[in-house]
């Protein structure tokens, strides 16, 4: 499992500044990667990737 963070340009109320956006990869033993998610957030997230390496 791979876990990336960046940093990204967002805008709120016309207002530019810099956020992060969080991905998280799963990988197989030749590092292809199996599942993946993009712009998660961090409450249930966690729960979420476990429910699918378990099953």
């Amino acid at each position: 499992m791979l876990e990336c963070c960046r940093g990204v340009e967002k805008s709120l109320y016309g207002r530019k500044y810099m956020g992060i956006e969080r991905s998280t990869f799963v990988l197989d033993a030749h590092l292809n990667i199996v599942k993946e998610w993009r712009k998660v957030k961090v409450k249930g997230h966690v729960d979420e990737v476990i429910k699918f390496l378990t099953a």
